[in-house]
C-alpha cells in the first residue's frame, strides 16, 4: 500500500510542475484535465502525508523504548505507540476506500425526475415532500438546482418534478 502511496505522490509531483508550466497553461484542454487530476489526487495525498507522518512518530517512539532508561519516558513512549498504533489502523483503512478507483460518472451532474405514484393525492403530497427533502439536501451540499418541469397537483403537492442539479460529485451520491 505504501508504494502505491508512493507513487500517486510522485504522479502528485509531476502534475503539480506541469500545471506551473507555461507551455501547458496554453492548452486549456490539457490544463483542465490536469487540475481536475490534481484536485481528485490531493485529499490522498493530505492522508498519505498524516499517514507517513504517524509513520515517523512510531518508529521514533520506538527508538526511545530501546535507548531510554527512564522508566517514566518509557511508558509515555509506549502509550503514544499504542495511541498511534489506532491512528494508523484507522488511516489505512480509509486509504484503502480511496484507493478503490471511482466510477467516471461520479463527477457528472445529475438530473433528477420524481413522480407521483398511484395513490391520488397523498401520493402527489409525497411527491412534494420529496422534493423539498431532495431541495434542502442539495442546498447543505451546495448544488445549484434548476427545475427543468414541473406539474402541480392538487392539495399542494407535484404530479411530476424533473430539476436539475449541479455541483462537484452529484451523480455520485445522488446515483443510488
Amino acid at each position: 500500500m505504501l508504494s502505491k502511496l508512493e507513487a500517486i505522490h510522485a504522479r502528485y509531483l509531476t502534475i503539480e510542475s506541469q500545471i506551473n508550466d507555461p507551455d501547458i497553461m496554453q492548452d486549456m484542454k490539457v490544463y483542465i484535465k490536469l487540475s481536475k487530476d490534481y484536485k481528485e489526487i490531493q485529499t490522498i495525498i493530505e492522508v498519505y502525508k498524516k499517514y507517513t507522518n504517524i509513520l515517523e512518530a512510531i518508529e521514533a517512539g520506538r527508538y526511545i523504548l530501546e535507548e531510554e532508561k527512564d522508566e517514566e519516558m518509557r511508558a509515555f513512549a509506549n502509550e503514544e505507540i499504542s495511541s498511534l498504533t489506532d491512528q494508523k489502523e484507522k488511516l489505512e483503512e480509509e486509504i484503502r476506500l480511496m484507493l478503490i478507483p471511482s466510477d467516471p460518472q461520479d463527477g457528472k451532474n445529475a438530473v433528477v425526475e420524481i413522480r407521483a405514484g398511484s395513490g391520488g393525492d397523498e401520493a402527489r403530497i409525497f411527491a412534494g415532500d420529496l422534493y423539498r427533502m431532495y431541495i434542502h439536501y442539495c442546498e447543505r451540499k451546495n448544488w445549484k438546482i434548476e427545475p427543468v418541469s414541473m406539474t402541480e397537483g392538487t392539495m399542494g403537492g407535484f404530479k411530476e418534478v424533473i430539476f436539475e442539479v449541479k455541483g462537484d460529485g452529484v451523480y455520485g451520491l445522488l446515483k443510488y
